[in-house]
């Protein structure tokens, strides 16, 4: 018997109810943040994203896709946003359609908002700005634009005003997703994204208070979670890192140092989740940041086609929570069926994943098509 298949429980816990702030959660299993790109041109959710959601409101918890705070924050094309009033009333209906759930698979799952500002990940052709970072430094990635891949466009540094109103617009966009609907909202700081490039060394030159030291380089997250957490409460927010990940170009530099101080500046805050995304090699540092977090974790780990064929992810989320992890986040099991958590807690195939619907593409007829089980509403 290997460690792993001791370390499983007898009886599986992804079942069992949970507490999140004042929230109880039927299940421990999470739907991760999956940007889809099916928001109009204009970032409002529309019937389409309405329909996928309310499909998936068995889950624990929904972590909606990444939302712009802000135009300019926007990464990609027909990405939703969560700053004007056409936004805010699509995803409203988003919610309440959760809420309400779909026919024959329940409903109900509470559900946050992720907050994604792209920085660098930004383009003019996109967003109609210049996108903002921590230093001028260019991602050396194409991007997709409306007009296709586009080589990135070189950021403008953020003035000391820059950051304290990027700040402001973040605590807008927490309190327009409270308006929306949402329970909570997730600080995006994973992945290469505006607040992961404070972070890391080869994104963030500045010499000023915003870079430099570790101390000075985790205070634009930090300043964001504070701000938020003062603006609609701190059981309403939580936030995502990736450490060591270099999604987007990031080079951290430095991830043994800058990870420790962070989670230590951001537990005096107290958000209610700390959401970790990691591959399987990186199982010790995961460890670590259990033993170092005081509060809720959601653990999501990257599954090998392997893992994912296996059992749709079911025995890493078991091993993940006897491992420390409080809720498990899971992206492509939700994208394949709607009834994911009725599936695997029947030991039920999972259905294939369909190419055509992994891709972040707009539209995609027959997107929210999946079959389910007949005994789905179990």
């Amino acid at each position: 018997m290997t460690n792993s298949q001791q370390l499983l429980p007898a009886v599986s816990r992804l079942f069992d109810s949970a507490t999140l702030g004042g929230l109880e959660l039927p299940n421990r299993l999470v739907m991760a943040p999956l940007t889809r790109n099916r928001a109009g041109a204009d970032g409002v959710p529309g019937q389409l994203m309405a329909v996928h959601y309310a499909q998936r409101a068995t889950a624990g918890l929904i972590i909606a896709e990444g939302t712009a705070p802000s135009a300019v924050g926007q990464a990609y094309p027909n990405i939703p946003g969560i700053h004007t009033a056409d936004q805010i009333a699509g995803w409203r209906r988003v919610t309440d359609a959760v809420r309400a759930g779909a026919d024959g698979l329940g409903g109900g799952a509470a559900m946050f908002l992720q907050l994604e500002h792209g920085g660098r990940i930004g383009h003019p052709d996109t967003s109609g700005h210049v996108p903002l970072a921590p230093s001028a430094v260019r991602l050396p990635e194409q991007l997709h634009t409306p007009g296709g891949l586009r080589d990135a466009a070189a950021p403008r540094a953020m003035t000391a005003e820059d950051i304290r109103s990027t700040i402001a617009d973040f605590v807008t966009a927490a309190r327009n997703a409270v308006e929306a609907g949402f329970a909570g909202v997730e600080v995006h700081a994973a992945n290469g994204y505006l607040p992961h490039q404070f972070l890391a060394q080869n994104t963030n030159l500045r010499t000023d208070e915003w870079g430099g030291s570790v101390e000075n380089r985790i205070r634009f997250a930090v300043e964001v979670v504070r701000a938020v957490a003062g603006a609609i409460g701190r059981e309403r927010v939580g936030i995502r890192i990736s450490p060591g990940s270099t999604v987007n170009s990031i080079e951290e530099g430095d991830t043994e140092e800058i990870y420790p101080a962070l989670l230590a500046a951001l537990a005096e805050i107290d958000p209610v989740y700390l959401h970790i995304l990691y591959s399987d090699q990186e199982r010790p540092r995961f460890q670590e940041h259990r033993k170092a977090w005081p509060g809720t974790l959601i653990a999501n780990q990257m599954l090998s086609r392997e893992q994912f064929a296996a059992d749709g992810g079911k025995s890493v989320a078991e091993r993940l929570l006897a491992e420390g992890a409080d809720l498990v986040s899971l992206g492509r099991g939700f994208l394949a069926n709607p009834d994911f958590v009725a599936r695997l807690r029947a030991d039920a195939p999972l259905n294939e994943l369909r190419p055509e619907f992994l891709m972040n593409v707009q539209g995609a007829e027959g997107y929210n098509d999946y079959p389910v089980l007949a005994t789905a509403s179990v």
